[in-house]
């Protein structure tokens, strides 16, 4: 589905990621991760176009997409969560989903409030007044209403309280359960180790260990590798 090879990419002179290569398929939750600092942010970002690629191959569903720009990829399918949300203030929740909608697929406004009922309760309140939670919630339900094929999830649970740390987790489960594949970037082995079919460690822009989750999560490398 997504295919990632000797990736090298970075910020004007600096190179941050140094020949990754990463595999993502249908259905799959992978994980990524890797301390601050470790390129999980950066090859997202390199995936979805907001980093640019130096060289290497990035391709969806066999369809060589690197020299693409951040918009043409994400209407091939990609759907990117950024670790910052950035949803818009002034706007409602509905709005900040009605801008983002996109017709034609299985995820509709509706469906999104079905998945997420406190957006629906809250649909028209601005997003400058939306708790963390809150805006996880919405930054989640826009990309939904993209109709990716892939999700792209930048540490969704970061400054959450556990008990929406659940919430995540559980939508998660969901989509997996219905064949969404999803690349995620987080530092939460525990949250990931429930969820994840496979992971990446990363660290200075490399993988250092991969393998099944199930495996890595009793390997006393990665939490070395983790500082944990």
């Amino acid at each position: 589905m997504l295919r990632v090879e000797e990736l090298v990419a970075g910020y004007g002179r600096i190179r941050v990621l140094h020949g990754l290569d990463l595999r993502l398929d249908q259905g799959e939750v992978v994980a990524l991760l890797g301390r601050n600092g470790a390129g999980k942010s950066t090859l997202l970002k390199a995936i979805i176009g907001l980093v640019p690629v130096r060289s290497g191959r990035i391709r969806l569903e066999d369809r060589p997409i690197e020299h693409l720009p951040a918009y043409r990829r994400a209407a091939l399918g990609l759907g990117y969560v950024p670790e910052e949300r950035r949803i818009f203030p002034e706007l409602t929740v509905r709005e900040n989903l009605e801008l983002a909608a996109r017709p034609g697929g299985p995820w509709s406004i509706e469906r999104v409030y079905a998945l997420f009922p406190r957006l629906a309760e809250i649909e028209h309140r601005p997003g400058g007044y939306l708790s963390g939670g809150e805006q996880q919630m919405l930054t989640l339900a826009r990309t939904l209403v993209t109709n990716p094929k892939i999700l792209l999830l930048d540490e969704p649970t970061e400054g959450l309280a556990p008990i929406l740390v659940r919430a995540i987790a559980a939508t998660i489960e969901r989509l997996k359960g219905e064949g969404m594949p999803i690349l995620l970037a987080e530092q939460n082995l525990a949250f990931t180790g429930g969820l994840a079919d496979r992971a990446y460690v990363l660290e200075t822009g490399e993988v250092r260990l991969a393998g099944p989750m199930n495996a890595l999560v009793q390997d006393p490398r990665v939490r070395e590798l983790l500082a944990l």
